[in-house]
């Protein structure tokens, strides 16, 4: 990744015209970035296709697609006390259209993201998207629904405020990334306003994501000594893990509440 010009010692440099004396020349320097092996987003993929294969063997062999009877986001059965649909939801889908569009999608966004914000804490902001887009749902529409589209929504925002809060790191790239992301978000959100899309799953799992990436999200720095420059993650791993643990729960108040009511 090329970065803006990071200022250099005099010496560094041939210098180009005249030059005063103590004056520093800018340059072009490359910085590490993270290179870890996005597994996450490997298991995650390789979880949600085996699911998808169960679900069209129990079609073939056993006439119903029970996965999808026991797990996705049904309204009434969340009330009769069947909790795990907020969450199973992400592993099913209805089409193998449905699923190939969906792992595109988390293949294409979760094995940069991954690298920068690491596999306990993109695996939490996974789960957390998916949360807060089926109880958006469950409070919102009466329809049921299946599909990883709430979890995905969460990346995409914690990708774009990722960029925002790095913004310095990126440069002049910063808004042209934010721009293409929120035409990616926009196209979406209107691609759901068609008849059978969960549109309210996906507005959850947006807002669920921003909110744990903007308070618990990578916040990157330049560290080591020149040349070898690499980015460092700034953000206080205790506060990552409380911030996670207080949204979890007040979506598990906000869930108990629409229950009872």
């Amino acid at each position: 990744m090329s970065l803006p010009p990071f200022p250099s010692r005099p010496e560094d440099t041939e210098p180009q015209g005249p030059v005063e004396i103590g004056q520093v020349q800018p340059v072009r320097v490359e910085v590490r970035l993270p290179n870890a092996r996005p597994v996450v987003t490997y298991v995650l993929l390789g979880v949600t296709i085996v699911v998808f294969l169960l679900q069209m063997a129990g079609e073939y062999l056993l006439g119903g697609d029970f996965l999808i009877a026991y797990g996705a986001k049904v309204n009434e059965l969340i009330r009769q006390g069947q909790l795990w649909r907020f969450f199973t939801p992400a592993l099913l889908h209805v089409s193998i259209a449905h699923i190939a569009f969906n792992m595109y999608a988390l293949y294409s966004i979760g094995s940069g993201l991954e690298r920068h914000y690491g596999h306990a804490r993109f695996f939490l902001l996974y789960v957390l998207g998916a949360f807060a887009g089926n109880l958006a749902s469950f409070i919102l529409s009466a329809s049921p629904s299946a599909g990883a589209s709430t979890a995905l929504f969460g990346l995409v925002a914690a990708e774009a405020v990722f960029i925002f809060q790095n913004r310095r790191i990126f440069g002049k790239n910063s808004a042209r990334m934010l721009g293409n992301l929120l035409f990616i978000i926009v196209i979406n959100l209107g691609l759901g306003l068609s008849p059978g899309i969960d549109n309210w799953g996906h507005l959850g799992g947006l807002v669920g994501g921003a909110v744990f990436a903007w308070l618990a999200g990578p916040k990157m720095e330049i560290g080591g000594v020149y040349p070898s420059l690499h980015l460092e993650d700034r953000r206080d791993p205790l506060l990552v893990w409380t911030v996670a643990a207080l949204e979890g729960l007040a979506l598990a108040a906000v869930a108990a509440v629409a229950i009872l009511r």
